[in-house]
């Protein structure tokens, strides 16, 4: 069964003759939807467009695809126009928090398809760095928010009435500059392998870090900056010029503006978990519709 987010991906690329420009149609980074394209093609078994210097063109069977795509499509967005219409979906407010790296990278294509089903509700997006999202849907003042946990660490449960469900999991790896001598192998590096090596300490005061820090300290990590920072552009930068090492999640190190090498960490206990933030049967329509969208996209967006 085919993912429709992918589907749509494909569409946008017939449409406009270029991955650059379907992602800025559809609120991808460029390489968010090669990945999703590729993930596509393995799914179909099938080359389905070839990339050229001025963009790219769908192949035979990528425009046999494309055709039927655009026909589910269109009935798709008809269920959820009916659907809304019984629903109550035809105006109100959704309010929705988010995290940077989430905010940046995962949320946009999923608020695109709320916004192309229900055009008529007003969106608004509020930045909280993790655990803040939480206080936020507990107080009323956004109706669901994304928020991360990492591990190791302990979590804090969620307060009542109140829902904290996961959505992904992610590992978290280790990000050098390019040519550094860990990187070097296949393999997964042994946590150990950093001791006495310069660390970029990515916020160690933040609450979501602590047990992640205190783990790569205890494993003779040697802090060589401390960013204080929650957010990851920063230490991608530092890193890519040779400052140090960093233990970040995959998708960071992946979808970094300068250029790192990365490395799978063993023991794999380090981890990233995205979730979703909401009221459970007590949200509004619009909030359960968007909860509905992220179960069945925002998870598959980033699974290989």
């Amino acid at each position: 069964m085919y993912d429709p987010t992918r589907l749509a991906a494909l569409v946008a690329v017939a449409e406009t003759g270029s991955i650059t420009r379907a992602a800025a149609h559809l609120g991808y980074t460029a390489p968010a939807l090669s990945q999703q394209l590729a993930k596509l093609e393995r799914e179909a078994g099938a080359t389905l467009l070839v990339r050229h210097h001025r963009g790219a063109r769908l192949t035979a069977a990528g425009e046999l695809l494309a055709g039927r795509a655009r026909r589910v499509l269109d009935e798709l967005d008809q269920a959820r126009h009916e659907l809304a219409q019984l629903a109550g979906l035809s105006g109100g407010r959704l309010r929705v928090g988010t995290f940077t790296t989430a905010g940046v990278h995962l949320l946009p294509p999923v608020l695109s398809a709320f916004r192309r089903a229900h055009p008529e509700v007003e969106l608004a997006v509020t930045e909280y760095e993790p655990p803040g999202g939480i206080a936020a849907v507990t107080a009323g003042e956004v109706d669901l928010a994304l928020t991360h946990t990492y591990e190791p660490a302990v979590a804090d449960p969620p307060p009542p009435g109140v829902t904290v469900e996961p959505l992904l999991v992610e590992e978290l790896v280790l990000a050098t500059a390019v040519g550094h001598r860990l990187s070097e192998g296949s393999g997964r590096l042994p946590v150990a392998e950093l001791a006495g090596r310069p660390l970029i300490s990515s916020a160690p005061a933040h609450p979501p870090r602590r047990g992640v820090e205190s783990a790569l300290a205890a494993a003779g990590a040697t802090p060589a900056v401390v960013c204080e920072s929650p957010g990851y552009a920063l230490v991608c930068a530092l890193v890519s010029a040779g400052l140090g090492v960093a233990v970040v999640p995959e998708m960071v190190a992946s979808l970094s503006a300068t250029p790192l090498a990365v490395r799978r960490l063993e023991p794999a206990e380090f981890r990233r978990t995205i979730s979703v933030v909401h009221r459970g049967n007590r949200a509004t329509a619009a909030a359960a519709t968007l909860l509905a969208l992220l179960r069945s996209g925002f998870g598959r967006a980033t699974a290989s």
